[in-house]
């Protein structure tokens, strides 16, 4: 296990050395992105303004303030609270977010599942997990909301945040086939069968 800070955007070969249970803590730009976010993206063929080639996005709907464009607030908005939300089901969007935009890595809390494994091990790519309830300690690494697109969908814009030590995160999917989830899950069938077994019911 080994600590990482990556400053985005990042390599291929980057990605490559992180393995599960290792942490990473990111520097420089996050991208906040969530439902609608994609589906516009992918299913309605709306285009993006931001190069996300080698960056991370953060699954997003921040709780934002429209204020006066400054530069403290250059975009126009201060950020309020900036929690992460549940990933699951975002999980077709993994693939294209990879391939069309070249997204690197995934923030968010509860996991991806198979299709988005795949997408890691073919294109180079981690999901970074997030423990669920941390939003005020989120929004303390978040420095300043810089740019904005897509923004007919607020608070499901695409944010483009720009970010001082966010982390530490945990590697819970990794480029080479490792998910802390499924390894989570095997442990649990194999505790089942054995308390079944005790019980005799198997």
């Amino acid at each position: 296990m080994a600590h990482y800070n990556l400053a985005t955007p990042v390599s291929e070969s980057d990605i490559r050395k992180l393995r599960i249970n290792d942490t990473v803590t990111l520097q420089q730009t996050l991208f906040g992105i969530r439902d609608a976010t994609q589906i516009h993206l992918f299913d309605r063929g709306r285009k993006t303004k931001f190069d996300l080639q080698g960056h991370a996005v953060i699954h997003t709907a921040p709780n934002v303030r429209k204020v006066p464009v400054s530069p403290e607030f250059p975009a126009g908005y201060q950020a309020i609270c900036i929690g992460t939300t549940t990933s699951d089901r975002m999980e077709r969007f993994t693939e294209p977010l990879m391939r069309e935009y070249g997204v690197r890595m995934i923030v968010g809390k509860g996991g991806l599942r198979e299709s988005s494994a795949n997408a890691f091990q073919e294109f180079g790519g981690v999901y970074l997990a997030i423990i669920g309830g941390t939003a005020a300690l989120e929004t303390t690494w978040i420095d300043q909301i810089e740019d904005v697109d897509l923004d007919d969908l607020n608070p499901e814009s695409l944010w483009k945040f720009k970010i001082n030590q966010f982390g530490p995160l945990l590697v819970a999917m990794d480029s080479h086939g490792g998910s802390i989830y499924q390894e989570v899950k095997s442990e649990v069938a194999s505790n089942k069968a054995a308390v079944l077994k005790s019980l005799g019911i198997v």
